[in-house]
């Protein structure tokens, strides 16, 4: 696990990658932000009404125009808020009864008017919220479909050298906190704005009915003080936050270690070890993360003092210039109002640094690429008919490394067993994994019926091989899928009689597994035996019926008994297959065609059972004889 110190390089195309996985939802991002904008149209509307609601609460005489125009009428064109009236006059409505008060019929225009602004302003932030969380929520979605995708089309380089735990946490820690910014950080930057636009506009067009423009400047000086902080401490933030995301990436990869090795902690009695030590990877977090939300945490004091000096300086300034207190609460009511969306606004900086260094992250795991490429015009290849064909194939796992392969050639013929021997390391596995091109080879070529394996199609390929593990990976769901896998539009009929030829109809149906073929068999098939789960891989292998089989010794690890079952299933599941057989028991290859033995990458001999034993200082005769003893030479010399 490394714990190297990771040089951050910011990246701003992060933004843009992002927005473009928005473009597929442009009507409902169309609908969020006419929703916003109406938020911001109705809250600018209803601060006309503030000033004509106000000023019947201050007990100030109410004296008429000079021109005979009524107080309250007055009032409002003195403020240049003479809109209200002119609607209600429009509508029929008198302003003020003959004492100069405000009629009930005014009364109720104005209140049902400004609740009604409200109520619309409140619908429409619910609209914005609802579809723009939708779009921010299905963004998120779609990239973590991509990034599973894109990993389960990695080559098997790739995961040779990733750490599982590592690639969990990005696709699960990293999107979900892309989900939680951008699912909540869209909605209030398709909205917020609009609101301060609202309120700052109604401000400016008041400071100008009125000729006097000390307010805007105050608060355009106040937010110059707020935006160039947020920018220094935005920056800072997403860096810190992208170590953080490092850190839990460790303690998943932590977890996920000793969870699927709990036996082997168990057997050596390590808990306390890896208590001690998983107590250390998440206290290395613990104070990544802390370091983070302190400079996160610094935003929203930051606003609060900005916005109390910006009210200080506005009452200073309406005390020196003999403000009415109906003028302050017109000034100040959108002023305050306007503060709770730039804080949001300044959540939404916060946020989208924290989803900007998870998205970080996210890219450099998409735009890693190892998938093996598929021809531009690959060969369709629907059965086989001639041979699999090795012709000096070399291969290393990482350019310009050790060759694991140096030169091999041999040939499969269709119907035919091919074995390979050989020490642990000497290249078997290596060569099975590229007849089924999990790799392609560095130089050499393997073929198919004459067609090099890399101009095949990929799914045509994958068809006509099968592989049966000595370490069979079953999926935590019912035995009958575990052996449909691969053939998912098999009926029940067909997966039976498929463990019936693997010689595990038997214990699925006797009782040991109540709910029979519905079994579902846990983690890795931790319900199963060993020779249970080597079966049900058998039965697998047998449904997909692939011309070409691939065999690593399925029965070296089993008891006898078990193993002569699996043997019996293994032997049904050849017939009248092309066989490549990797071989840890020699007793099982003895019948086969050809084989070969490897050393260092290199095939040092080849020939049937019977040629090679009967070289005296050969190297599959000394391995039949530790693992046969004299009894393998006595038998060989008297036949």
């Amino acid at each position: 696990m490394s714990h190297h110190k990771e040089k951050y390089v910011f990246k701003r195309q992060s933004y843009f990658r992002l927005l473009s996985y928005v473009k597929k939802y442009k009507l409902r991002l169309t609908i969020g932000i006419v929703a916003g904008f109406v938020t911001g149209g109705s809250l600018f509307g209803s601060f006309f009404w503030v000033k004509p609601l106000t000023d019947p609460m201050v007990k100030a005489p109410q004296v008429a125009a000079a021109d005979g125009t009524p107080a309250v009428e007055a009032s409002a064109k003195k403020s240049q808020l003479d809109v209200v009236v002119k609607v209600a006059r429009k509508f029929g409505v008198k302003t003020e009864d003959a004492k100069g008060n405000m009629t009930r019929e005014f009364l109720f225009l104005l209140v049902f008017s400004f609740v009604a602004l409200w109520f619309l302003k409140n619908f429409a932030t619910y609209i914005n919220r609802y579809f723009m969380r939708w779009v921010g929520t299905r963004v998120v979605a779609d990239l973590r479909d991509e990034v599973f995708n894109k990993l389960l089309r990695q080559s098997l380089v790739f995961y040779g050298k990733a750490d599982i735990g590592q690639l969990i946490s990005r696709c699960t820690n990293d999107t979900a906190s892309i989900e939680s910014a951008v699912s909540n950080c869209i909605a209030d930057a398709s909205r917020c704005p609009f609101e301060i636009l609202g309120c700052f506009g109604f401000i400016v067009f008041t400071c100008y009915t009125r000729g006097s423009f000390a307010l805007p400047i105050i608060i355009i000086v106040a937010a110059l003080l707020v935006i160039l902080p947020l920018i220094m401490v935005g920056k800072l933030i997403r860096k810190r936050y992208r170590s953080a995301y490092q850190r839990i990436a460790e303690v998943v990869s932590r977890m996920h270690e000793v969870f699927t090795g709990i036996l082997t902690v168990k057997a050596y009695h390590m808990e306390q070890r890896e208590t001690d030590y998983f107590k250390r990877v998440n206290d290395k977090y613990f104070r990544k993360l802390v370091s983070a939300l302190r400079a996160e945490l610094m935003m929203s004091p930051l606003m609060e003092f900005v916005g109390v000096v910006a009210v200080a300086a506005f009452v200073v300034y309406s005390y020196l210039n003999s403000l009415l207190l109906t003028d302050i609460v017109a000034l100040l009511l959108p002023a305050l109002l306007a503060y709770e969306p730039i804080k949001n606004l300044a959540k939404v900086n916060t946020y989208i640094q924290r989803s900007m260094a998870a998205a970080d992250r996210y890219f450099d795991l998409l735009d890693n690429n190892t998938e093996l490429v598929e021809a531009l015009n690959p060969i369709s290849i629907k059965s086989f008919q001639d041979r699999v064909k090795f012709d000096n194939v070399k291969f290393c796992y990482e350019p310009g490394g050790h060759l694991v392969l140096k030169g091999v050639s041999f040939e499969l013929p269709r119907g035919h067993m091919v074995a390979v021997v050989g020490e642990t390391g000497s290249g078997k596995t290596t060569i099975a994994n590229l007849i089924a091109r999990f790799y392609d080879a560095v130089e050499g070529a393997v073929s198919i019926d004459g067609h090099d394996v890399r101009n095949l199609r990929v799914a045509d390929l994958r068809h006509l091989v099968g592989i049966v593990t000595q370490d069979p990976v079953l999926f935590n769901d019912s035995i009958a899928n575990n052996i449909a896998y691969g053939c998912p539009d098999a009926t029940r009929d067909e997966v039976m009689a498929a463990a019936k030829r693997a010689n595990a109809h038997d214990f699925i149906v006797d009782g040991r597994h109540p709910e029979g073929y519905d079994t579902v068999v846990g983690e890795k098939g931790w319900k199963l035996s060993g020779g249970e789960k080597q079966r049900l891989s058998i039965a697998r292998a047998i449904l997909k019926n692939p011309p070409i089989l691939i065999l690593d010794e399925a029965t070296s690890a089993l008891d006898t008994v078990t193993e002569k079952l699996v043997q019996d299933a293994l032997d049904k599941l050849m017939e009248n297959r092309t066989v490549f057989a990797i071989a840890h028991r020699l007793s099982t290859i003895q019948h086969a065609e050809n084989i070969l033995v490897l050393e260092k990458g290199k095939i040092i001999e080849s020939g049937s059972h019977a040629a090679l034993m009967a070289l005296e200082d050969g190297r599959y005769r000394k391995l039949s004889e530790i693992q046969f003893g004299s009894k393998e030479r006595k038998n060989h010399h008297e036949s």
